[in-house]
């Protein structure tokens, strides 16, 4: 008995935690100048985030091209010196 009544608290309570974190739905109409202008500073520094984030993989893949002809220049370079210095 003291065991089914502990499972039936340790669902209700689990319940009762799953309806609080739902979240809101609801649409709120905002006049306050001062708040409207926070949402939006909020809402521009994530767009500026966002398109940081975006931007980050292409200056990687960029990154990696310009490595990989750097490379292909040295590796050139080192087949060109021992052929000069074989034919002086």
């Amino acid at each position: 008995m003291k065991k089914m009544s502990l499972a039936i608290l340790v669902a209700m309570s689990a319940l009762a935690g799953a309806a609080h974190a739902q979240e809101s739905t609801e649409i709120k109409t905002i006049t306050d100048p001062a708040k409207i202008a926070e949402i939006e500073q909020r809402a521009q520094a994530l767009q500026q985030q966002q398109a940081a984030q975006a931007a980050e993989p292409a200056m990687h893949e960029e990154h990696k091209h310009h490595a990989k002809a750097h490379k292909a220049v040295k590796k050139a370079t080192m087949k060109a010196a021992p052929a000069e210095a074989a034919s002086q």
